[in-house]
């Protein structure tokens, strides 16, 4: 299994490709997430207000499908956000860089 690190540094090299997959996870977290809160409060009033007896209509699957979205769609922003740092850090380490440098020489 490759690690994390290689990971970063290979993202870290090519701004542009980091650039899109933060753009397609950030639409993916969006797509995982749209209705995802009301989807699960209404299965849970369902489970409350008619009891056990909605599993036998699938309740429980759907219960545990929207739990499963929920996952991935934490996958999907933990992604994004990986990206994003990425790019925060490349676009402005030169100007960090020059900052501390000029403290330093004071």
């Amino acid at each position: 299994m490759t690690k994390p690190k290689h990971w970063v540094d290979f993202l870290y090299e090519r701004p542009r490709l980091t650039f899109v997959l933060a753009g397609a996870f950030f639409i993916l977290f969006g797509v995982t997430s749209v209705n995802l809160f009301v989807l699960l409060q209404k299965n849970i009033e369902l489970f409350i207000d008619w009891g056990w007896s909605v599993v036998e209509d699938g309740a429980a699957q759907q219960f545990v499908e929207l739990v499963g979205s929920a996952y991935l769609s934490l996958v999907f922003y933990v992604l994004f956000k990986a990206c994003e740092r990425i790019l925060v850090e490349r676009w402005t380490a030169r100007r960090l860089r020059k900052i501390k440098e000029s403290a330093k020489g004071e």
